[in-house]
Parts: structure tokens; C-alpha cells; sequence
């Protein structure tokens, strides 16, 4: 038969595979990090604030902390808390995270069977293996603008297996694919100039104009993005000069190897005879038809995020209807590359199953809140930290501010949650020690951002490297100079802020 009436056959190799090694690592960390939640649980006294709503948002009520009675928590339910949080009262957001990690590994093994991500590489490699310094500065430029200004974070995050791949192709590594998705996106959100999660919401808990005092944070963003792209750049050459000095020189082995098979079949089917000319045509025909597909689903998805980004009541929604574009182009894609639906399911549930382990680590990380919340502690947390805050001089206390928000985002994920619950007690705060509302926004905005890089509890971490054959130690490993280097520009930047008396304009 020729290539336009045969069915392809599908790939059993899927490079979205967890590594054993990586996951117990992972886990054994995330494990010690529930033990010590629990700990704290005993430890600490239970306290609470009262709260209020307002617009339809729980707000913290300064002034009205008190010590309640601790609750009936046994240490057993430390290890049971990441089945209870499937069943907790805020679970819908993680359920959602879950379909959406399935959907996105089943559709892209189904691409990857089909031949169809090894065709977009080839493209996009072509294009740009003579620009290739100019391609990192401006895939990292347009990740960082992206989370900096529009706050989108979670929404780029499956961008990440598209440009690994692409990374490796161009002769670098999994951590420079990285370095080119998810370090920008993590380091633009903390460079916030506009983002609608951190810096509207914290400016409008704290009653300042929208968006104002970007000029500074600005400043603050051209450097950080210089910053980063001349670590990625430089990490990128050294890659090319030795690739064994990758930290994960031998897992890219086996993705080169994977996509040089791709290509030497493919070449291996141009010069068959008797037809086999004809027939390569045909499946590359139909293998870009199911790119074409594949690729209008994606754009159509970062579309609505784009799109939705400043609208609360849809924002929400982004995330599940993602999930369900990745579906449709996934299995549209195969099946316009002419794979049997009977491969395409199998695939798909193979490629779904290879993230399994990446889910038990979100359900880890996730509990480690609800450990903290069931023990009632986070608000005993928060009161000595607000306590040291309002006894500090200017200087230290937005430098008390910027370590609280280090702190809180260990156990709170969510931007906008963590300015719900810090911003009303620290405003009042910032006023009595002498700093302007402007630097505590500044200070949250710096402690939210950049630990969203180092957290083991943050799930995107986790769900971003689950995608890759990154372990968590190695990330560590490889981007703890970089997060140093940055900690100091902070930290500079939070001094002028102070000395300048930043002010709402």
C-alpha cells in the first residue's frame, strides 16, 4: 500500500518519561518537607485570624489574631494527606492541574509516535541552526514579557516539551531547553511591571493606583533578563564545547539517539525503491497536516490564556480548556498523520501513564498545605512573622517582608491567594515602620516570584520538570548561582526602594 491509505505505525519510545532515580529523589525530599510541616504542627501553637469577604475574596482582618485549641491531627494522617487533599474543600484546582498533566503527556506521545514532534523540530532546527545565540535571546525575552506583564505562568508551561527537544537538536541540553522556558517564566513573574495576579491585586488590597511605580520594576526587568540570558548563553556554549559537562549529558544521549533515528528512517524511506519515494511524500504530507492541526489547537490555547489573563471570572477557565485543546490536537494530529485509532488510544494512555509519577509528586507537595492548614498554624506563621515586621526599622522590615513572602509561598502556590492573606496585615505594617505600601508590594512581589525556582512544594516546578529528564536535585544543581546572583540584585533593588521613599507614582 502506498503512504495516503496505510496506517502509520507508532513509536513505543516517548521522551516524557520520569526516571526512577529522579522521582525517589524528588519524593524523599518532598517526604521530609510533609514530616517537618507535621512537626510544626505539634510544635507551634494553633491560632487563626478572623477574615471577611470582600468582592467575593477572603480577606485577613488585621488586629484579630487568637490562640484556639489544637486540633485532633494525628501524625498518621502526615502521610495520608496527599489522598485527603483529592477530597479537601479547594480541590477542584488540583484535579484540574491532573487532567490537564494527563491530556498534555497523552497528546504529545501520540505526536511523538506519529513522527510529528520530530517534523516540527526538524522545522524550527532549519530555520534557526545559523541564529541560534539571537533565537535564545528572544525565546527567553518573549517567555519573560509574557509571565512579566500578562502573568501568565501556568498557561507556558507545556511550551517546555516543544523547546527541549528543539534545545537538544540545536546541539545544547535539557537544562538549556529549561533555561530557555522555565527559567524566564518563573524569573518574569517575580520581574513583575503588570502582572494582574501579583502586582494588581497586592497594589489593590493596598489601595495604590493600578500599575503604578512600573518605572522602577522596568529597570528591574531589562536587568534580570540580561542576567538570565547571558547564564543561558554561557551555559549553552559550554555545552557545545564539551557535551559531557552537561549534568544530564547521559539522559540526552538517548533523545539524540531517538531523534537521529527519526532522521535516518526518514532518510532511509526517501531513497527506498519501488515506491518508497511516493510513499515518504505521503507521510510527510500527512505528518504536516497533523502538525498544522496540532499546532492551530496550541495557538488557539495560548490564545484564550492570553486573552483571558485580566478577566478574574475567566481566568479560571484557561486551564481546562488547554487541557482540552491538547486533546483535540493531539488526537487529531495522529489521526491526520494516519495512525489506527486503536495505536492513538494506546499511546495516548501510555504516554498519560509515563506521568503518573509526576502526579504523585504534585499530591506531595500540595500536602504539605494542607498539613500546615489542618494543624492550624499557617495563620500562627504569619502573626510572628507580621510581629518581627512591626518591631523592625524601615530597612529590615521590607527585608522581613521580601523573607515572610519566601516563607508563605512554601506553603501557598497561588499569587493572588498569598496577597489575599499577607496584603491586608501588611499595608498597616509598612505604614507604622516607615516604609511606603509601594516597597511591601515590591518586597511580595520579589518573595513570591523567585521561589517559585527553588520550593519543592510548588507544583509547577514539578509538573515542568516532570516533563523533562530533570530530577529536582539536578535543577538545584545546576541554577543555585543564578538564584544567588539574583537574591543580591533583589536585594539591592529593596535597599533603593527604602532609601528613595518609593512612592505610588
Amino acid at each position: 500500500m502506498t503512504g495516503t491509505k496505510q496506517d502509520a505505525k507508532v513509536s513505543q519510545k516517548s521522551a516524557i518519561k520520569i526516571g526512577k532515580k529522579a522521582f525517589l529523589l524528588s519524593a524523599g525530599i518532598i517526604l521530609v518537607l510533609m514530616l517537618v510541616s507535621g512537626i510544626l504542627t505539634i510544635v507551634l501553637p494553633s491560632g487563626e485570624y478572623q477574615r471577611v469577604i470582600q468582592d467575593g475574596k477572603t480577606l485577613v482582618v488585621n488586629g484579630t489574631y487568637h490562640e484556639v485549641p489544637k486540633p485532633n491531627y494525628p501524625a498518621w494522617r502526615w502521610l495520608t494527606a496527599p489522598v485527603e487533599i483529592l477530597f479537601a474543600q479547594d480541590n477542584v484546582a488540583l484535579i484540574t492541574i491532573i487532567i490537564f498533566i494527563f491530556c498534555v503527556g497523552g497528546s504529545i506521545s501520540i505526536l511523538e509516535g506519529a513522527g510529528i514532534m520530530e517534523e516540527l523540530v526538524k522545522t524550527l532546527v532549519q530555520r534557526f541552526s545559523k541564529r541560534k545565540y539571537l533565537l535564545i535571546a528572544v525565546i527567553i525575552f518573549f517567555f519573560m514579557a509574557i509571565s512579566s506583564f500578562i502573568g501568565v505562568y501556568e498557561g507556558m508551561v507545556p511550551m517546555i516539551i516543544f523547546i527541549v527537544p528543539l534545545a537538544i537538536s540545536l546541539g545544547w541540553d535539557s537544562l538549556t531547553g529549561l533555561g530557555l522556558s522555565l527559567l524566564p517564566l518563573a524569573f518574569g513573574f517575580a520581574s513583575a511591571v503588570t502582572n494582574p495576579f501579583t502586582i494588581a491585586v497586592a497594589q489593590r488590597i493596598a489601595d495604590l493606583p493600578l500599575f503604578s511605580g512600573s518605572w522602577l520594576r522596568i529597570i528591574f526587568f531589562i536587568i534580570v533578563y540580561g542576567i538570565v540570558t547571558a547564564f543561558v548563553i554561557r551555559h549553552a556554549k559550554k555545552v557545545e564545547r564539551d557535551p559531557a559537562s552537561s549534568l544530564t549529558f547521559k539522559e540526552d544521549e538517548a533523545i539524540r539517539a531517538s531523534l537521529a533515528a527519526g532522521e535516518a528512517e526518514a532518510a532511509h524511506n526517501t531513497a527506498a525503491p519501488n515506491g518508497g519515494k511516493h510513499t515518504d511524500t505521503a507521510s510527510s504530507r500527512a505528518k504536516t497536516k497533523g502538525l498544522i492541526w496540532f499546532a492551530s489547537c496550541v495557538g488557539a490555547a495560548m490564545a484564550i490564556v492570553l486573552v483571558t489573563a485580566r478577566m478574574p471570572g475567566l481566568s479560571d477557565l484557561a486551564f481546562p480548556v488547554m487541557a482540552l485543546l491538547f486533546l483535540i490536537g493531539g488526537i487529531g494530529g495522529g489521526l491526520l498523520a494516519k495512525v489506527r485509532p486503536g495505536d492513538i488510544g494506546a499511546t495516548f494512555i501510555r504516554g498519560a501513564g509515563n506521568l503518573l509519577p509526576g502526579i504523585v509528586l504534585i499530591l506531595m507537595a500540595y500536602s504539605v498545605k494542607h498539613i500546615i492548614i489542618s494543624g492550624k498554624i499557617m495563620d500562627t506563621i504569619l502573626h510572628g512573622a507580621a510581629t518581627l515586621i512591626s518591631q523592625a526599622p524601615p530597612l529590615s522590615a521590607a527585608f522581613l517582608v521580601y523573607l515572610t513572602t519566601l516563607v508563605m509561598n512554601f506553603f501557598i502556590g497561588s499569587a493572588s491567594a498569598k496577597a489575599f492573606l499577607m496584603m491586608p496585615l501588611l499595608t498597616p505594617l509598612a505604614d507604622l515602620v516607615g516604609i511606603t505600601r509601594q516597597t511591601a508590594v515590591l518586597a511580595f512581589d520579589f518573595g513570591d516570584g523567585f521561589s517559585n525556582m527553588i520550593f519543592p512544594t510548588n507544583a509547577l516546578l514539578l509538573i515542568a520538570l516532570s516533563f523533562t529528564v530533570v530530577s529536582y536535585p539536578r535543577w538545584m544543581r545546576w541554577t543555585w548561582k543564578l538564584q544567588a546572583i539574583i537574591l543580591v540584585v533583589t536585594s539591592i533593588f529593596l535597599a533603593i526602594a527604602v532609601g528613595i521613599r518609593f512612592g505610588p507614582f
